[in-house]
């Protein structure tokens, strides 16, 4: 239509001029201007930095600076002489710019190298700017060193970068360095709002907060996204457009689930994970974003480390009432938690169960302690039933063999430390599979599980538990005889025992196991007590009792053991042995 005006995006219509205009640079853009005043300029820089932080802005500007006739008094340039009305409309012939993504042959950089040998017609000095320069290849490299090394008196070359360690070290030696930073998420919110302003758009300081946040350092990105949302908002930009638009979840979610986590509510939890797979996010963006999430908590909690937030600071206030709440302990392992399931997110057959048990072992900030038995602090504790929903019966009926004569009571061993937790009880009747393996015990971070002197002492003063007495079957048994198995799996003696030799059942709670010799008698004597607390805790019946035998007739045909194999084998094999001693081969 005729008399509109064309529309230009923000990342082009509020490019840096200045270096004043420029954003998040303040100590660079110094040093180039005290250069420029006192007439101390190289041959060559090399401006590096990620997209989007103005490392071709500053190029552009320091061209225009550098030539330019009548130096404002703080070291601008004045955009009212020649050189700066020329360069202004694009038509100066001292700057030459030259994108080295799509020009990066020999070919180029000679026909670059001819026009270094023009003097300026008007101003100083020639620049020659290449973006990308990493992008050249070797042989463009090595026939531009000679002229960027000795160029001209009245040239000057601005090399821009994202990748500094593509360029090879005798460009680097040839060259001043500039380090353009990120831009923080404060001056990306500052400058947007400038834009905002300029433009007459209403913008919500928390949208522009999460704008910056998704631009990532990017001045460019910031406003594209800027414009965007600007689009999509009709010139109205609310926290709730921003996330809409931008498919960011809302920080809302996460407070929930810290709530959920501190009160150890599951079925609050998986949730609240639901409501958020039904938005269409993805699980690992989730997991991700949960786990910054935890960690801007971490430096909410410390007002030394409150400041390396980027957020503004009604949520910085915020946060930091929300980390009052939780222990430091918690903090850390949940930042365990989340790390180890992002790792394990690719692998996983099923990610949708992976994301949940973590968020199931989140809602036990604690766990799995030392027993996993569920008593005392720190504990695995049993999902509270819905307080709508009638409480779960204790027991499964189900029908029962001949009434078995009642065993005394086993005598008590100090429970010892064994690395899979207890999974749920197995009841008489229930078929054997229908009991999972018992996951790994995971590692908390070192400082998570301590005990003060005063807590050991409440639990030496504790009165004894009562004891546990829940139906299993002979199938539970074997089941959890072989679990014991894979979870010693480096024990490999008393592995190799066990796996020829199963409990078998004398009377009511009491199991026997036959051995061999007396050799793997006392070996399997010696885990006895390790092997009955395990088998206990995982039966959740403390009347379950074992002893070991020595098996009666003639024995077995005999496993050999690993060693007793390599033995065999170089005495029957001479090549074999030959080979095994010349490369000094052992058994692992």
């Amino acid at each position: 239509m005729q008399g509109m005006e064309h529309y230009i995006v923000s990342a082009r219509k509020y490019r840096p001029s200045t270096f004043a205009s420029v954003v998040g640079q303040p100590a660079l853009t110094a040093t180039l201007k005290n250069a420029i005043a006192s007439d101390r300029l190289a041959h060559a820089y090399l401006f590096c930095g990620s997209r989007g932080v103005g490392k071709t802005s500053c190029a552009r500007i320091f061209a225009k600076t550098i030539n330019c006739e009548n130096l404002n008094p703080d070291g601008e340039a004045c955009n009212c002489c020649s050189s700066c009305v020329a360069f202004n409309e694009g038509r100066s012939l001292n700057v030459v710019e030259l994108d080295a993504a799509s020009h990066n042959s020999i070919e180029d950089i000679r026909s670059m190298i001819e026009q270094v040998q023009l003097p300026p017609t008007q101003g100083r000095y020639r620049v020659f700017i290449i973006d990308e320069v990493h992008m050249l290849s070797p042989s463009a490299f090595n026939a531009f060193l000679k002229t960027l090394e000795e160029p001209p008196s009245y040239v000057i070359f601005i090399l821009a970068t994202t990748e500094k360690h593509k360029i090879i070290p005798t460009i680097l030696s040839r060259c001043q360095i500039y380090d353009f930073n990120r831009i923080t998420v404060r001056d990306m919110v500052g400058h947007l709002t400038y834009v905002a302003g300029k433009e007459g758009i209403t913008a919500d300081p928390a949208a522009l907060a999460v704008i910056a946040a998704k631009a990532d350092g990017a001045m460019r990105d910031a406003l594209s996204i800027f414009d965007q949302v600007a689009a999509s908002s009709r010139g109205n930009i609310t926290y709730q457009s921003a996330i809409d638009n931008l498919n960011v979840l809302d920080h809302a979610y996460y407070k929930r689930l810290i709530d959920a986590f501190l009160g150890n509510n599951v079925p609050e939890a998986l949730t609240i994970y639901k409501q958020i797979r039904d938005k269409g996010f993805d699980s690992q963006f989730f997991v991700n974003g949960l786990a910054l999430y935890i960690r801007d908590l971490m430096l909410a909690g410390n007002q030394q480390t409150l400041p390396l937030l980027e957020v503004p600071d009604d949520m910085r206030s915020e946060m930091a009432d929300i980390a009052s709440r939780c222990r430091p302990e918690f903090l850390y392992r949940a930042m365990d938690l989340c790390n180890d399931t992002d790792l394990n997110y690719r692998q996983a057959s099923n990610k949708q169960f992976l994301v949940e048990l973590m968020l199931i072992k989140l809602c036990q900030p604690l766990s799995p302690s030392h027993k996993d038995s569920g008593d005392g602090e720190g504990q695995l504790k049993p999902i509270a039933a819905s307080p709508s929903q009638p409480t779960a019966p204790q027991t499964v009926a189900a029908p029962q063999p001949a009434a078995q004569p009642a065993v005394q009571p086993a005598p008590q061993r100090p429970a010892p430390t064994y690395a899979a937790p207890a999974p749920s009880p197995v009841y008489a009747g229930e078929p054997a599979h229908a009991t999972a393996a018992p996951r790994p015990k995971l590692r908390a971070p070192e400082l998570t599980l301590r005990k003060t002197v005063h807590n050991e002492a409440a639990a030496s003063a504790a009165p004894e538990r009562e004891r546990r007495s829940t139906p299993y079957n002979d199938d539970a048994v074997e089941t959890f005889w072989q679990s014991y198995m894979q979870s010693h799996s480096s024990a490999r003696l008393v592995v190799n025992i066990m796996r020829n030799s199963h409990p078998q059942r004398i009377d009511g709670g009491a199991y026997r196991v036959a051995v061999e010799n007396e050799i793997q008698l006392g070996l399997i004597n010696d885990n006895l007590a390790d092997i009955t607390a395990y088998m206990r805790d995982n039966l959740v019946n403390d009347n379950f009792s074992l002893e070991a035998v020595i098996k009666d007739g003639p024995s077995s045909p005999k496993t050999w053991t690993e060693r007793e194999v390599l033995d065999h084998m170089k005495k029957t094999n001479k090549h074999f042995s030959e080979f095994v001693d010349e490369f000094k081969l052992t058994l692992l």
